[in-house]
Formats: C-alpha cells, sequence, structure tokens
C-alpha cells in the first residue's frame, strides 16, 4: 500500500464538523479539493458545510447525527453512501470537556464525557469502517496530550481520550492487512470554542499557564487543521500538536509517574480546593 494519499476528490467525513477543530479540518481538506462531509448534532451544520471552499469540482454536505446515537450516525452514513458512493477518510473528532474534579462534577456529566469522546468514537468508527475498508483508505481519531500526562481536574476527559488513543492503536492493528491506515491525534490546548469555556474560569487559565512547556502551547485551529490533514495525506500514525508533544510520548512515564505526582501534588492542594469552589459557585449560578 503506497503510504501518502491525495485528498483531492476523496470524500471525507468528520465528526463534531461544525465548529472548532473538526470545522478547520474541514476548510483545509476542502481548500485542497475532498469531498466534505460534516456530520455534528448542532443545528448550524448544515450552513457550515454551505461555508466550505468550492474547488476542483468538490461538493459538501452537512449531516446532523449524534455520535451517542448509533442509529442517526447509521442514517448519516447511508446518506452518505448515497450521495457519494464511499467513505475514503474517517476523521472521529466529536468530543466534549468540562473543567471540575470528580467531587464536584455530577456522575451524568462524567459519564456523558466518556459517552461522547470515547463510546461516541466507537459508535462512528463501526458504522463507517465497512466502508473505508472498501476504499482501502484512512482514520485519524482524535485523542488529546490529556492521554499523555496526569493533572487534577479533567478525570472523566482524560480517561476518555486515554481509551480512544488504545482503542485507535488495536483497531490499527485490525485492519492493517485490510489496506486501512489508522492514525490516533494528540492536540493539546486549541483556540476552540471548548478552550474558551474552560479559559473564562480563572482556576483553569491559571493552571494552564503552570503547565510545563509543551502542554502549555496554545494552538490556532487552522495550524492544528493542517497537522491533521498533513497526517491524513501521510498516513501517519500519530499526530501531535504541537510537534514538540512527540518527544514528550516517548518519555510520557515521565509525566505519569511517582515523581510527577509528587511535583503536581505540591500545588494541588491549593489549586484543586480553588478549582472546586469556582465550579461549585457556577454550576449554583447556572442551575439557579
Amino acid at each position: 500500500m503506497s503510504r501518502r494519499i491525495s485528498v483531492e476528490g476523496k470524500v471525507a467525513v468528520i465528526t463534531g464538523g461544525a465548529s472548532g477543530i473538526g470545522a478547520a479540518t474541514a476548510r483545509t481538506l476542502a481548500s485542497k479539493g475532498a469531498h466534505v462531509v460534516l456530520v455534528d448534532r448542532a443545528d448550524t451544520v448544515a450552513d457550515a458545510a454551505l461555508d466550505l471552499a468550492r474547488s476542483k469540482g468538490n461538493r459538501h454536505l452537512g449531516l446532523r447525527a449524534d455520535v451517542t446515537d448509533s442509529a442517526s450516525l447509521t442514517a448519516a452514513i447511508a446518506t452518505v453512501i448515497d450521495n457519494y458512493g464511499c467513505i475514503d477518510i474517517l476523521v472521529a473528532n466529536a468530543g466534549v470537556a468540562e473543567a471540575g474534579t470528580v467531587v464536584v462534577t455530577p456522575i451524568d456529566a462524567l459519564v456523558r464525557t466518556v459517552e461522547v469522546n470515547l463510546i461516541g468514537v466507537m459508535r462512528t468508527v463501526h458504522a463507517a469502517l465497512p466502508h473505508v475498508i472498501d476504499q482501502r483508505g484512512h482514520i485519524l481519531i482524535v485523542s488529546s496530550a490529556a492521554a499523555l500526562k496526569n493533572v487534577p481536574g479533567g478525570s472523566a476527559y482524560a480517561a476518555s481520550k486515554a481509551g480512544v488513543e488504545w482503542f485507535g492503536g488495536s483497531l490499527r492493528l485490525e485492519v492493517a492487512h485490510k489496506g486501512v491506515s489508522v492514525g490516533v491525534a494528540h492536540p493539546a490546548w486549541i483556540r476552540t470554542p471548548m478552550y474558551d469555556a474552560q479559559d473564562k474560569i480563572d482556576a483553569v487559565r491559571e493552571a494552564i499557564t503552570k503547565l510545563p512547556w509543551p502542554f502549555s502551547v496554545v494552538t490556532e485551529p487552522d495550524d492544528c487543521a493542517a497537522a491533521f490533514v498533513a497526517g491524513i495525506e501521510n498516513r501517519s500514525r500519530k499526530v501531535y500538536v504541537p510537534a514538540a508533544l512527540a518527544a514528550v510520548d516517548k518519555v510520557r512515564g515521565v509525566f505519569t509517574g511517582r515523581l510527577w505526582d509528587v511535583a503536581v501534588g505540591l500545588r494541588a492542594s491549593t489549586t484543586v480546593p480553588a478549582l472546586e469552589r469556582e465550579v461549585s459557585a457556577l454550576r449554583a449560578a447556572q442551575n439557579a
């Protein structure tokens, strides 16, 4: 199998495509001549597809579907096949994040994070995989830099993204002999609506600035999309944003081991209570 592929004329399906990283990746793929299908639970998904560049005869589609609902995903994939006849590229990107510790976060919110970020990826891949196999295509699954380190305040998110990484790694071995390549992306902070929501919380914003480089780097969505699309074109098994995270991955034991626990724990006695107070106050205000 040739490693490098051209995205021109290829059919690319992107979940979580109406905003953020998904929308930026869609713009980059469209500019290179791909037929882009945005899948999102947001009502704005059709308009987002209309805004994509038309070049080299490509055409785009926006479909409403929820990655926590296999029936809606199956229907969306069926519509893709009806309209295009195939799927060459799948970007399993849909995700959610919510700041807060296990103690102050309702269990339904913790479970939903895993349901969207991890189970949603499984549902997405399962629905589209037979068609990607037919094309000997490429799947890009979006994990996170959160899978490379342990920090307080995002336990469910980190668990879901670590699960995504290992799901992608196993999937890669299951489908390689079928001509399908699988990449796993590890973005750190990307300036998206999800990041903006986190950045409004003082305790989170301060915690980001105290993270060691490159975990503290904030990347623009279009730069992240460029890295994602380069990873698709090269059928890369890993994509890191920023690229320096590749070195971190090789020594991730440093950021998940005992010494890291001690270093982070020295601050946690003050940063965790501050985060819990702020998140609890925000929840109370929202529920008032």
